[in-house]
């Protein structure tokens, strides 16, 4: 080995771990966002003071936290979390045992078994390799997308063509799905 190689060989160490340690923070960040939804979500149908906030809850929430040290969890914010969990409600049965310690206590043991998903959810992709692919913002881009024909369709270009997340914006604002709906040309398209 001559020092070009060794040199070459540490800075392929270097960006191969950079990435990975990248992946891991994303991963951590839409776990963390999944989480902090789903909390919000049960706190919605089960909080014994529910009432008594009722539709101020996202008004409310946010100062409550910031009191507690989290000053950036804006009311829309909250809201798009709670959406993510409500859109991928499977995320459920990728998270590790270490990460099902942080749900609320009000979710059932029974819904930790995997079950078929119901025939409206039309992803194609599993959920682990949309995890290890996606950030949290494609995640909320595509939880934007209501019809879910048009969100696996998005999840699977994503994903296969490593889109960022300003590419997965652009081919969403340009219409991309509807475009290959009426496309007679795929690969032209592409």
């Amino acid at each position: 080995m001559n020092l070009e190689e060794l040199v070459q060989q540490i800075r392929s160490v270097h960006e191969q771990l950079a990435r990975h340690a990248k992946q891991a923070v994303d991963l951590s960040l839409t776990l963390r966002n999944w989480l902090i939804g789903c909390q919000i979500q049960e706190y919605e149908l089960r909080g014994q003071d529910r009432s008594r906030y009722g539709a101020r809850l996202y008004k409310i929430l946010p100062a409550r936290l910031e009191q507690c040290g989290l000053p950036n969890y804006k009311w829309r914010q909250l809201y798009c979390f709670r959406n993510f969990y409500r859109t991928y409600p499977q995320i459920l049965w990728s998270l590790t045992t270490k990460f099902k310690r942080l749900l609320p206590s009000t979710i059932p043991e029974a819904k930790f078994e995997a079950v078929p998903l119901p025939k409206s959810d039309a992803s194609v992709i599993p959920m682990e390799k949309l995890l290890e692919s996606l950030s949290y913002t494609h995640f909320e881009l595509l939880t934007a997308i209501e019809n879910p024909l048009a969100r696996a369709f998005y999840e699977a270009e994503a994903v296969h063509g490593l889109w960022s997340c300003r590419d997965l914006k652009r081919q969403i604002a340009s219409l991309y799905f509807e475009r290959s709906a009426l496309s007679h040309d795929k690969a032209k398209l592409a």
